[in-house]
């Protein structure tokens, strides 16, 4: 029994050793002051409003980003743009639908990141998976990381493909002659990620 304790014991430095010499922190995301905003655009026009994030962390090595994960909560979903209450809960019930997010069903998207590439100062090249609807895809954006008064923000802005989640309602990937029916695949999504201050 003696003998164990002492394997499990040396395992365990082993291990902290690794950690420190890796030089790993994993920083986790104040959910507070982080936020997501979204932007969709149609034949007519375009909406756009926020989505909460539920949990997240970035993780970094030697002061560089080099992973890290975020979820949001598609049941969050608010429209900012309208201001009729009756015509912002249509808006905001249809995107929780069926037609476009499935919220109850897939109650969180998330986003994996498989590679941060530094490219200069604060700048990096972030490739990661979005996952939404329950299917994934890859994809890449240019995201920047700054430091100053002991707080830590990541800001991004990613545009994903709708239509690659099977989110059908007035896409053209799906429907022909949509006419002023029309809403555009792309949608942007802005993302800041203020960490939790150590």
């Amino acid at each position: 029994m003696r003998s164990l304790l002492i394997f499990v014991a040396i395992a365990c430095c082993a291990n902290y050793s690794f950690a420190q010499k890796k030089g790993e922190s994993r920083n986790e995301i104040d959910l507070k002051k982080s936020r997501v905003e979204w932007t969709g655009k149609k034949m007519t026009g375009e909406h756009y409003g926020e989505i909460s994030i539920s949990q997240g962390y970035l993780v970094f090595s030697k002061a560089r980003l080099t992973s890290g994960h975020f979820e949001m909560d598609m049941n969050s979903i608010t429209c900012t743009d309208i201001t009729d209450e009756k015509e912002n809960k249509r808006l905001v019930d249809h995107l929780k639908s069926d037609d476009f997010f499935s919220a109850s069903k897939f109650p969180h998207a998330k986003f994996e990141i498989t590679s941060a590439a530094y490219k200069s100062e604060n700048s990096y090249l972030i490739t990661g998976n979005l996952s939404i609807k329950g299917k994934a895809n890859t994809l890449s954006f240019p995201a920047t990381v700054t430091s100053g008064n002991g707080v830590t923000t990541a800001k991004a802005t990613m545009v994903f493909d709708r239509s690659k989640y099977d989110i059908k309602f007035g896409s053209q990937s799906f429907f022909e002659n949509l006419g002023d029916k029309l809403v555009y695949d792309d949608i942007e999504i802005k993302v800041e990620l203020v960490l939790m201050a150590k």
